[in-house]
């Protein structure tokens, strides 16, 4: 009999809990967890399968995603989602491996350069090891080889080159007809990551011309010039993939632009938010509304809607902090913002915004 009093309140009181909470998934999977981390359920969990080192500062790791993962189109990147002393933090990474590879083994590889100072990128260098288990979105991103069959330019400027090394190899084994070009800068011979893999597409595919320029051997940087793109056949007709620091993206870009390349052959992907448009603090800034959480906050200047959120204590979904990945898009249910990218003013009703980059302008209410 009291096992069954027991049983009935243990019942009852996981029923209760269970009614107090949005999404189950955040009851169980600290529960499950502890049995099995693969279980999980509000992110992919995705079990280390082993590490491999690059260059002195940068390492790939082979993961093995849950099966229920959605898969991904080569030069998309994904949000990684780890602990470090009991908080959560999310960065954006490209895969470097083809999506033949999860297809095929149910594998996937991010190729992770060493920042300096970096929070997360030290921690995985550091502490993550074969066994381990961290979390993963679903994939994202237009960084996408092109339907129809044009030449292809890639130039790829140190770790720029990993989302490329996917669509190299895919292009590869799709046996693509059009000739492809890399430019690929890097400092020094030692800092080229993916060698092996670039060599044997070389040798491989006829169609596939490789060019590794270093930067830093000699006294004088030396970095993309004209004759570097005038050794490039055809260029007027490429498709052009730019991946890598930001001064290569602009010089690069400044360069073809002056060549009469139109603007939807470049293509271009980043990590690292482009600098933001000047806003003035006297037309931004206002009071923030959270209808969701009952709260209300003032704001000046050109702090954004991310950044107010979390000052006044809420938590909202995010991943890149930089307009990327989308993972903080947000409903905007009235008041007007300004993007800081691009300096564009949203309307004044309902829509959906990107918190991290959007600065209100005025009054501003969100579903939140």
């Amino acid at each position: 009999m009291l096992a069954t009093i027991t049983r009935s309140k243990a019942a009852h009181w996981l029923g209760r809990q269970l009614l107090n909470r949005e999404d189950p998934k955040a009851f169980f999977d600290p529960l499950t967890t502890a049995i099995n981390p693969m279980w999980v359920q509000q992110y992919t969990p995705a079990r280390v399968e082993r590490i491999t080192e690059e260059t002195a500062d940068t390492k790939t790791f082979v993961l093995k995603p849950a099966r229920r993962w959605g898969g991904f189109q080569a030069g998309q990147h994904l949000n990684v989602r780890i602990d470090i002393n009991g908080v959560r933090h999310t960065r954006t990474f490209s895969l470097s491996s083809s999506p033949a590879l999860w297809e095929d083994n149910g594998l996937i590889t991010l190729t992770v350069k060493r920042l300096p100072g970096g929070l997360v990128t030290n921690w995985l260098h550091d502490e993550l090891k074969s066994g381990d288990v961290i979390g993963l979105t679903e994939a994202f991103g237009d960084f996408l080889i092109p339907n129809g069959k044009k030449p292809v330019l890639f130039i790829a400027g140190g770790s720029g080159i990993t989302p490329i090394l996917s669509q190299l190899d895919t292009m590869a084994r799709e046996q693509y007809p059009e000739p492809i070009t890399l430019l690929y800068y890097v400092r020094t011979p030692s800092d080229v990551i993916g060698e092996q893999r670039l060599t044997t597409l070389k040798n491989r595919y006829p169609t596939f011309s490789l060019h590794i320029i270093t930067t830093h051997e000699n006294a004088t940087p030396r970095y993309l010039s004209d004759q570097d793109l005038d050794s490039v056949p055809n260029l007027a007709n490429r498709e052009i993939f730019l991946c890598g620091p930001k001064g290569l993206m602009d010089l690069a870009t400044e360069k073809l632009g002056q060549r009469g390349l139109k603007d939807e052959q470049l293509h271009s992907t980043f990590f690292a938010p482009p600098a933001p448009v000047r806003l003035s603090s006297s037309d931004t800034g206002g009071e923030v509304t959270f209808s969701a959480s009952n709260l209300s906050v003032d704001s000046t200047g050109d702090t954004n809607l991310l950044e107010i959120a979390e000052a006044a204590g809420l938590s909202p979904q995010h991943g890149c902090r930089m307009g990327i990945c989308h993972q903080c898009t947000c409903r905007k249910t009235s008041g007007t913002v300004v993007n800081r990218l691009t300096g564009q003013v949203s309307g004044a009703g309902s829509e959906s915004v990107q918190l991290c980059i959007s600065v209100p302008q005025g009054p501003v209410a969100l579903a939140l």
